[in-house]
């Protein structure tokens, strides 16, 4: 996706791409690390593929969340690259997004709906 800069240094935006980062850990590893850098706060993880139309479309709107609410964290899953995840988390569509806190699931839905995605954000956050 060329769009979404993994690691990005832009103040305050806390979006990552697991898997994105070569490493002997794994994407599996890498997530985790991740959901306990996030401590309490939100973590908002976007199951997405690079082909999938609706995924690109609402990845605009993830990434003003993520800028606007610096006190989530979102994670980007590449479904072609972190298959167990996929598997752990059950998604069989795209976008998925799965809303953790304290590194359980306490929310989903699938779908490029952004006034849902917004709503959820604040409810949960």
């Amino acid at each position: 996706m060329t769009d979404v800069i993994p690691n990005s240094t832009a103040p305050m935006l806390r979006l990552d791409i697991v898997g994105a980062i070569e490493n002997e850990r794994g994407a599996d590893a890498d997530f985790d690390a991740k959901l306990a850098e996030a401590g309490d706060n939100l973590v908002v993880v976007d199951f997405f593929a690079v082909w999938c139309g609706p995924c690109k479309m609402i990845a605009p709107k993830l990434e003003e969340m993520a800028a606007e609410y610096p006190d989530i964290v979102v994670l980007k899953v590449d479904v072609d690259e972190c298959e167990d995840l996929v598997a752990i988390y059950e998604i069989s569509s795209m976008p998925t997004f799965v809303f953790i806190k304290n590194k359980a699931k306490v929310e989903s839905f699938s779908g490029s709906n952004a006034e849902k995605l917004k709503a959820l954000v604040l409810q949960l956050k």
